[in-house]
């Protein structure tokens, strides 16, 4: 028997970021579509999407491109999480290495890896001229790793030598000392390597012009309606009722794209064991005078560090944009934010007097393997998450690859694919286990080590 009507448990602030202050302006100037209002009334669709990311959108995405009657859900606005509060960073890869994927799991493996990261890049690009997004500002600069250590350098070194030795991928490059202090302005760094398959874009809105594109074609997208029960179809229909606190849903199949923002209604909580959330901050310095934005990171790429409590850092908008882990606090909390503007100073000494106009943080959705997970956890239910930091590439490609498994296809997943939940041992022991391994690591780059 599903339970009464509630009012939405998971409505929260949004935060206020860089990224919404710029939409903010750009919608003077462009005048936004809306998304539509939560759902007031009962509604049948074949399938209904769970979460207005880039993995919901992806799904609807490939589901309106096949003509199947689909509508998207999300307890908050378009882009609330994670999608809307990233840095921006369009990467080709994964938080496991190539070489290590071949140790691992074989060469044949590591190149069906090489060939999703790299579609991962395709489809944010395919996405933006489709759509037209312009107002997304996707640029393909390359992204630049910057070794703090000579060890480290010899690991990314290697790392790039392999790629293009075994898997015939020449789109990295080393850097020297120099080259990476003359670029980045900073002369904390070693060297470095360049992805050249890998840009940046702005996050809320590349993620709201997919929104205002499919509704413009047809795609419901209800906003401030949370999916707040989820059973099994009565007397043998095949298929789900969802409960909202507007209406009942009736649907064939159910995706659920809530990633690290699972946890937001008991409906999708089991989701949220698959994962182990790590909080992302991010400051936003104020726009740089004009030398300082002339001499610092001049070629407009991401650039992130070897570190293992690793930093990241681009420019956009004429200023500073610098984020990394923050293990010790909770979302909309101070902490992380002193840290993050010390780590910023110690690498732009320059920065010391520039103002921090905005500071704001979010949930990463980590997993125990390091990978995205992607596939069913029941004969009615598609889950995608957990892409560990790379989310914006690889969530608008898996997020269609789960569309296409709740059709019955079966599409080349290689490791990223998975059947039924398998949640992190000692989950419960989450919150404490990641403040312990993130001091052990912390503490490892204080040494070099």
């Amino acid at each position: 028997m599903l339970a009464p009507a509630v009012h939405n448990p998971s409505q929260r602030p949004q935060p206020d970021s860089l990224w919404r202050a710029m939409a903010a302006r750009s919608a003077h100037k462009l005048a936004p579509v809306s998304m539509g209002a939560p759902l007031a009334r009962d509604l049948s669709v074949d399938v209904a999407v769970i979460g207005a990311g880039y993995s919901g959108l992806a799904a609807a995405y490939a589901l309106q491109k096949r003509g199947v009657d689909c509508a998207v859900f999300d307890a908050n606005p378009v882009g609330w999480g994670a999608s809307g509060r990233n840095g921006g960073v369009v990467s080709s890869k994964f938080r496991l290495s190539f070489p290590l994927i071949d140790k691992l799991h074989g060469l044949d493996t590591a190149k069906r890896m090489h060939r999703l990261a790299h579609e991962g890049v395709r489809v944010v690009e395919s996405f933006v001229d489709e759509f037209g997004l312009e107002r997304a500002h996707f640029e393909r600069t390359g992204s630049l790793r910057c070794a703090h250590t000579e060890r480290a350098f010899a690991a990314i070194r290697a790392e790039a030598d392999w790629v293009r030795t075994q898997l015939g991928d020449a789109s990295m490059s080393v850097q020297s000392r120099e080259e990476v202090t003359r670029e980045t302005g900073s002369a904390g760094f070693v060297g470095g390597v360049l992805s050249a398959d890998a840009g940046t874009i702005l996050p809320l809105e590349y993620v709201c012009g997919i929104a205002r594109g499919l509704t413009a074609r047809g795609v419901p997208i209800y906003e401030a309606t949370p999916i707040v029960e989820i059973a099994r179809s009565l007397r043998g229909a095949s298929g789900a009722v969802l409960r909202t606190p507007g209406g009942i849903l009736h649907a064939k199949q159910v995706i659920v794209a809530t990633n690290a923002y699972s946890d937001l209604t008991s409906a999708t909580a089991a989701y949220q064991r698959e994962l182990v959330p790590f909080r992302s901050a991010m400051i936003a310095t104020a726009r740089l005078p004009a030398e300082l934005d002339a001499r610092l990171m001049v070629q407009r790429r991401s650039y992130t560090e070897t570190r293992r409590m690793m930093k990241w850092f681009r420019k956009v908008d004429g200023r500073m944009l610098f984020g990394g882990r923050d293990a010790f606090g909770k979302e909309g909390q101070a902490t992380g934010f002193v840290a993050l503007r010390r780590a910023m100073v110690a690498l732009f000494p320059d920065l010391a007097d520039v103002q921090i106009e905005y500071k704001w943080s979010g949930y990463v959705g980590m997993t125990f393997n390091a990978l995205p997970h992607v596939g069913r956890s029941d004969d009615i239910t598609t889950f995608c998450l957990g892409y560990n930091g790379a989310g914006v590439a690889m969530a608008s490609l898996l997020g269609q690859h789960a569309a296409a498994l709740a059709l019955g296809d079966t599409p080349e997943l290689a490791l990223l694919g998975q059947q039924g939940l398998r949640p992190v041992p000692f989950h419960s022991l989450r919150a404490p286990g990641v403040r312990v391994v993130a001091a052990w690591y912390q503490f490892l780059d204080a040494v070099g080590a």
